[in-house]
């Protein structure tokens, strides 16, 4: 049986993802020793324990934090429980490496948190040093605990009133039923938010650089661009490539065992107990504190040191340039992961067979894999291709060419399409999921093609999903910093670039403008999530 075209494309797709990938794991078949024994000798044991160590710390805690956030508002009813109930979403739009460098302003010996203790307290009056494991951890914490809130919350509200009421029936507290049954039956949820969130540590750069936290990511881009190894950082990549997949195996592990657990459909839903006197203003005040730190205090800081810099530093052509390139890189990227996704997506539709929902899976596993992975395993088989190319044009034209692809345009959407194509798919995925396969057939029966199907019955149909995944796309390329540090063409900002540039040299409120901005953009999709979680809530 010949494949159909869309077959055939969904590979080609799969094919082009899987390219960074192997060759990261073809730097593994041909190890270089004297490389090995120079890293184990130097930062190998280091950046492994530090690696452990922040993923650990990372998925406990914003297993913890989202977990009790969400039973929360679910189970309690308490003053502000509504606002809170959507605004614990909120640190979601910003990335992690802008409320870290707010955080650093903020709480640093010269700043306005210490200042006032000092002014206060005496000078002797100190705050925890932040340039530490446990202040990486504890910030990371606060930024992806929502990770784990939004799902856990979905995951309590389905459950509904049954099971819940079953075992308080049997002469369980409350608080006994919470443990002994509806969080057993929340912890697939669970363990998919916090993966996610050791996901997004794993992949941070621009947060563990400027606290001087050694990790695997941060290695990969002081070793190539610092010392200009190659081979160094190409094994580092290949280290980084195992904790990935070793993250990936320990998710679909755990929920694997625990998919078969809960069976009831959903019923009534649960019934919030009211709060009433210390405990009301203990859990008001608690959703307060994570929220006023996890949001509320960097952005005002942003602010604050936007209102400084507007005046002697900030260049308002410099920041629409800056601003221009950026929108232009991630709207191409964009546009590009859509496409491929909706090629995807009507694939596994058209032809449900084993081997095209393995070449979709595959395709889409690529938001698992650090951005300096990726660029890593993108800049090898550029660079290779590039010295054939050069020469041939070279004999061609008869003059000396310069690079083709490598710190090119074209990398970089590379790149971008490889680390969020998944982002695009999943949405379209569901979305074709939700049309009946009888609108095909009526379509066909017209005399409609395969193409026009999609183009005049799906297509049309699909349109808010479309743009959903084109937002989505859009902000997580914004945000994106190692890739497009390691992969840009020379002498081209983004605002993610532009922030790194200034928070390296310790320049926060020049940084400022550019971190906004992305805040701004980022506000987008969690406004979406908090409307659409909200009606699933109700």
């Amino acid at each position: 049986m010949v494949p159909s075209a869309w077959t055939l494309g969904a590979a080609a797709i799969a094919a082009l993802v899987a390219v960074p990938l192997l060759s990261v794991v073809a730097s593994l078949a041909r190890p270089a020793v004297d490389v090995w024994v120079h890293l184990w000798r130097t930062q190998l044991l280091e950046l492994s324990l530090n690696t452990l160590v922040l993923l650990v710390g990372v998925g406990l805690g914003t297993a913890v934090l989202g977990t009790a956030l969400a039973w929360l508002v679910v189970g309690y009813e308490f003053p502000g429980r509504s606002v809170f109930e959507g605004g614990l979403m909120l640190p979601l739009a910003v990335p992690a490496y802008v409320i870290g460098f707010a955080f650093l302003g903020l709480f640093d010996y010269a700043g306005p948190v210490q200042t006032a203790l000092r002014a206060w307290l005496g000078d002797g009056a100190r705050v925890p040093e932040l340039r530490s494991a446990g202040g990486v951890i504890l910030l990371m914490t606060l930024v992806f605990y929502p990770y784990v809130y939004l799902l856990a919350r979905v995951a309590f509200v389905e459950q509904g009133a049954g099971t819940l009421e079953t075992a308080r029936s049997l002469g369980r507290s409350r608080l006994a039923a919470f443990r002994e049954v509806t969080l057993p039956l929340a912890r697939p949820a669970i363990v998919a938010g916090a993966s996610l969130a050791m996901m997004e540590a794993l992949a941070d750069f621009g947060t563990v650089a400027t606290f001087g936290y050694r990790t695997f990511t941060e290695a990969i881009y002081r070793v190539w661009y610092g010392m200009f190894d190659r081979a160094a950082a190409t094994q580092l990549a290949s280290l980084l490539l195992l904790f990935a997949l070793g993250l990936l195996a320990l998710e679909r592990a755990l929920r694997g065992r625990a998919r078969f657990e809960q069976s009831h459909r959903r019923g009534p839903g649960i019934t919030r107990e009211q709060l009433r006197g210390h405990r009301a203003a203990a859990a008001t005040l608690g959703c307060a504190l994570v929220l006023t730190l996890a949001f509320a205090l960097p952005v005002g800081q942003l602010l604050v040191w936007a209102a400084e810099a507007a005046g002697p530093f900030f260049v308002p052509s410099r920041f629409a340039g800056v601003l221009r390139n950026t929108v232009v890189i991630a709207t191409t990227g964009a546009a590009v992961c859509a496409v491929f996704a909706l090629v995807l997506a009507y694939a596994r539709r058209l032809h449900p067979a084993p081997g095209v929902r393995v070449a979709t899976q595959f395709a889409a596993m690529g938001y698992a894999l650090p951005g300096s992975l990726i660029a890593v395993g993108i800049l090898l088989p550029t660079a290779w291709a590039d010295h054939h190319l050069v020469d041939a044009l070279e004999r061609l034209l008869g003059r000396p060419v310069g690079l083709v692809l490598t710190g090119s345009i074209l990398g970089l959407v590379f790149a971008y399409v490889v680390r969020f194509l998944a982002v695009a798919f999943q949405t379209l995925d569901a979305g074709l999921g939700r049309i009946p396969s009888s609108l095909d057939d009526a379509a066909r029966s017209l005399g409609a093609g395969v193409a026009g199907v999609l183009a005049r019955v799906h297509v049309p149909l699909l349109r808010r999903g479309l743009l959903t995944a084109l937002v989505l796309v859009f902000v997580d390329t914004m945000k994106e910093m190692p890739a497009t540090l390691l992969l840009r063409p020379f002498g081209f900002t983004t605002l993610a670039v532009e922030v790194w540039e200034r928070t390296s040299e310790s320049l926060w409120a020049e940084a400022a403008v550019p971190a906004l901005a992305i805040v701004l953009a980022g506000l987008v999709p969690v406004s979406l999530a908090i409307r659409w979680s909200g009606r699933a809530g109700r």
